[in-house]
């Protein structure tokens, strides 16, 4: 893991416990455990996409602004309303 043995996660351990106290332990935790899974779920999804991609010309990042502006509530209007602009000023430029 990293080179890091015993004494240096034990050492680490403490360092966490010093600064942050016991009280916020668990709640520090929880937040990692719940980015560990999300990030797990993401990995899932992108590649159970790209299992059933019709397009498997698309980039991850193009994968990931899709995924994204289905999940996100009012992005995928925003990048509506950007398209419309950048259409807008094409057609001033003309």
């Amino acid at each position: 893991m990293f080179g890091l043995g015993t004494p240096e996660l034990i050492v680490i351990g403490v360092i966490i416990f010093l600064i942050f106290g016991a009280k916020r332990l668990p709640d520090i935790g929880k937040g990692v455990g719940g980015a560990i899974r999300e990030f797990r779920q993401v990995k899932k999804d992108l590649s159970m996409d790209e299992k059933e991609d019709k397009n498997p010309s698309l980039s991850l990042e193009e994968k990931i602004k899709d995924k994204t502006l289905d999940q996100v509530p009012g992005a995928k209007k925003a990048m509506d309303v950007k398209k419309k602009v950048e259409k807008v000023q094409e057609i001033l430029k003309s």
